[in-house]
């Protein structure tokens, strides 16, 4: 317990406390009122997680549990395809007991831990393009589409977001960084010649509701009922200002002009009552764990645990930016959580998790040794 950060442990405390707050602004008065007491409860059982990960060392997930993490994980990802649950007409979901449990938030961590084996054998030398890139990358693209099989747009970006950041950090060479961004621009460039000159065929890469929300995010007028989110949205941020409407004052949340404003869209929430200031403060606690997984990871004697932390850093980034960014009117609208604040069982369980995974590598790295 003397090795678990203490700074991190009181950021959570402190996104426990917002969390239940604005959730609380979300749903009081509503057929959802009370979600804030479920999210308290939800935040103290989840500790359970958080120390069991903390405390088992990360030794133990490198000789056995890697691979085997990462088959259960695909595992989950194909019986959501076959058994799932249908919302929205999204498939992401699985029924536990009546709960319903979105199995690509765990996998996220599973994935994590795969993909910091592979780059952790180098033992800090330059990657090869066949023997490490190559077979992290495919090991990454199957559960990316399996998630677009969902569909869940948003997820698999993450996932994609994980595997570059990873990337990055574990000593890609800069021939390989310009091949990427070569074949990146020929994907797009293809994308884009599809959909002007072979549309039918472009429908079956991008599905019918993303294919809105992109027209929607790049003229919002050919579809005011997909923009009407995203513009309300806008719109209840802007009129926050400097200090906010005030706690449960905020005019669009609390008459129901925010879709989801207790889960992806409580960063609304956050922006119209609480303003620019709270906003700030929101974005300056992301900063500041963020900050201390990275004062961690550089003081790791051990690689692997350090992209384990730098994977993890690379999820909470890319989650973040993109929540915050789509309500903003920066990316096009996609359904994702933000980190510790947003309602949800399942991605509080993985984030719970990987804070656990932080802190095992802070109190475990000095004994661990990788093996081959």
């Amino acid at each position: 317990m003397k090795k678990v950060d203490p700074v991190i442990i009181c950021i959570l405390g402190c996104f426990m406390i917002l969390s239940t707050m604005v959730i609380y602004s979300a749903t009081s008065g509503t057929r959802l009122d009370g979600l804030h007491i479920s999210s308290l409860k939800l935040y103290f059982l989840l500790m359970i997680p958080l120390f069991l990960t903390a405390f088992i060392n990360y030794k133990f997930l490198i000789r056995y549990g890697t691979y085997g993490l990462y088959v259960i994980g695909l595992g989950l990802l194909v019986y959501v395809l076959l058994r799932g649950v249908n919302i929205n007409n999204s498939v992401r979901w699985i029924s536990i007991g009546g709960q319903q449990f979105q199995p690509s938030e765990l996998v996220k961590i599973f994935m994590i831990l795969m993909l910091a084996k592979i780059f952790s054998r180098r033992q800090g030398e330059q990657l090869r393009l066949v023997n490490d890139i190559l077979p992290a990358g495919l090991l990454t693209a199957v559960p990316v589409l399996l998630i677009m099989k969902q569909p869940d747009l948003g997820t698999a970006l993450v996932f994609v977001a994980i595997f570059i950041g990873m990337l990055w950090m574990a000593n890609v060479r800069l021939a390989h960084i310009l091949l990427g961004l070569v074949l990146a621009a020929l994907a797009v460039g293809l994308l884009v010649w599809l959909y002007y000159n072979q549309f039918d065929l472009f429908a079956k890469i991008i599905k019918p509701h993303q294919l809105r929300r992109i027209e929607t995010f790049l003229d919002p007028s050919t579809n005011p009922q997909q923009s009407w989110h995203v513009l309300n949205s806008i719109g209840a941020i802007s009129v926050g200002h400097l200090l906010g409407k005030g706690f449960l004052h905020g005019d669009f949340v609390q008459n129901g002009f925010i879709p989801y404003h207790y889960s992806d869209s409580i960063f609304v929430v956050i922006g119209e009552e609480f303003g620019f200031i709270g906003s700030a403060v929101l974005l300056l606690l992301y900063f500041l764990l963020i900050y201390r997984m990275i004062r961690i990871a550089l003081g790791c004697k051990d690689l692997f645990g350090s992209y384990i932390i730098i994977g993890i850093v690379s999820m909470f980034t890319l989650q973040v930016f993109e929540n915050i960014a789509m309500h903003i009117g920066l990316l096009p609208l996609t359904g994702i959580s933000l980190p510790f604040v947003s309602y949800g069982g399942s991605s509080l369980l993985t984030y719970m998790i990987a804070i656990g995974l932080v802190f095992n590598v802070k109190i475990h790295s000095e004994e661990a040794v990788i093996p081959e």
